[in-house]
């Protein structure tokens, strides 16, 4: 039979705990509409005890961020198995999957969190740390993305290919959280056309790219992403 007890956490267990619920808050609304005192009772503490554990929203904002950046940068781990088109597609399904869990706090994440904290301190270190966080994600992705290229240092433009079809990635992503006017699945799959295209301009230019641009299409079977680029615009061009 219970006794109704409840147990009492360690200082860790308890932030970890709050960093949970402020993000499940923060993935659904705003970080701006997300008050301490809702935060608190999700929990089921009372406000002053967040404090306890966190100087204000800001600090648990920001490590609620981190977490956020973490599990976003971790979508883009993907065993080296396969064609390449075939691993891109499930790294961008997983990232959109994310995107679609966290869509207020994605946007945060990828505009630099709320314009002004709502503690009313520290906006330019806020600003500051936002970015760092940012831009541990976008190196994740580039330095496995390399990886699954076979690449150990990219050339510029290759660099250039993958560093844009990131960013794509990203503006993509924020754009259809503006209504969501396009399927989803079809922008997974879009995305990662636009790698092979990316790539493919790169390699009228670039010898280097040319090379990795030929593995990448030997390695693709008939019913691969980049075999259907292909016949997609063989057929226009026809």
């Amino acid at each position: 039979m219970s006794t109704g007890v409840r147990r009492r956490m360690g200082v860790e267990e308890r932030r970890q705990q709050l960093i949970g619920v402020a993000l499940d808050l923060f993935s659904r609304r705003s970080p701006d509409e997300v008050s301490i005192d809702e935060i608190a009772t999700a929990a089921g503490i009372s406000r002053p005890l967040v404090y306890h554990y966190f100087p204000g929203k800001l600090s648990l904002y920001e490590a609620a961020l981190q977490r956020a950046a973490e599990d976003l940068a971790s979508r883009f781990d993907e065993p080296h198995e396969g064609p390449l088109g075939a691993r891109l597609l499930r790294v961008m399904r997983r990232y959109f999957d994310f995107v679609d869990d966290h869509g207020p706090g994605f946007s945060a994440l990828m505009r630099g969190g709320p314009a002004v904290p709502a503690d009313g301190v520290g906006s330019r270190e806020h600003a500051s740390a936002t970015n760092a966080l940012i831009d541990s994600v976008r190196q994740a992705a580039y330095d496995r993305i390399l990886s699954h290229l076979g690449v150990a240092e990219a050339s510029a433009r290759l660099e250039l290919v993958v560093r844009s079809w990131i960013s794509l990635a990203e503006s993509t992503a924020l754009l259809w959280l503006d209504g969501r006017r396009v399927p989803r699945a079809e922008l997974e799959t879009q995305l990662v056309h636009d790698f092979a295209a990316l790539a493919a301009v790169s390699a009228a230019y670039d010898p280097d790219t040319a090379a990795l641009l030929r593995t990448m299409m030997r390695d693709e079977p008939a019913d691969g992403p980049f075999a259907e680029l292909a016949g997609r615009l063989v057929s226009l061009a026809s």
